[in-house]
């Protein structure tokens, strides 16, 4: 709670009689027009003094995200991939990339769509004592919802669910050997904090099915509430 000193409080009342004063000739009625300020300077205390208060009740405010809009967001992240394709096996982390946009219905439900982007899985392989170089990519588009479960009035539990249309390309020594392409099930969850009524910070691990292969991705970013 904020203590407002007694003396501050009577300065405060003083400067605004007097200007009522100015206009009215007398304390009985609010004028109906702007005041103005007295040609006496408000002294310099009273004004540190509001300006503290100000700033502790914009401080103490709540910060919570909005109940509905439309929203952005941008994520970076880690992809793992450890499958077995045609007797080789590719064990290896890229650097993926998300952008979403969606709209919240309320603070519990949201609809939304976005593209994802795997990286590059790069992987050394021996055949018949030949090393050769693998290379497997995808990307495409998402379209899914989203769930949140608001904590506190900053954090939220969060999960995301939906369908991931992709395509593939599978290279060896910078050779495409094949372009696989599909539309399959991702499922992710994470939390999110209200940096402030607008931004979010969000961390979040979703599982991507790719035809037969899975690929787990952990990212970080944030999300910004229109």
């Amino acid at each position: 709670m904020i203590i407002i000193k007694k003396k501050v409080i009577q300065q405060t009342f003083i400067v605004l009689k007097r200007s009522f004063i100015e206009f009215t000739g007398n304390w009985t009625t609010l004028p109906a027009i702007e005041f103005h300020l007295p040609k006496e300077r408000i002294p310099m205390k009273i004004r540190k003094d509001a300006a503290t208060a100000a700033l502790l009740m914009l401080l103490a405010a709540p910060v919570g995200a909005q109940a509905g809009g439309f929203y952005v967001g941008a994520s970076i992240g880690k992809a793992e991939l450890n499958e077995e394709f045609d007797g080789l096996v590719i064990d290896d982390k890229s650097t993926s990339y998300r952008i979403v946009a969606g709209w919240n219905f309320n603070e519990y439900f949201a609809l939304e769509g976005g593209y994802h982007n795997f990286g590059d899985f790069e992987q050394v392989l021996d055949i018949e004592g030949v090393p050769v170089t693998a290379n497997l990519t995808a990307d495409g588009f998402t379209l899914g919802a989203a769930g949140n479960v608001p904590l506190t009035e900053r954090f939220s539990l969060m999960g995301r669910a939906g369908w991931y249309f992709w395509n593939g390309n599978a290279e060896i020594n910078n050779v495409s050997q094949a372009t696989p392409e599909d539309g399959n099930l991702y499922l992710g969850a994470g939390v999110k904090f209200n940096v402030t009524e607008r931004f979010q910070l969000i961390g979040d691990w979703t599982r991507y099915e790719l035809q037969d292969t899975v690929s787990g991705v952990f990212s970080v970013g944030l999300q910004y509430q229109f």
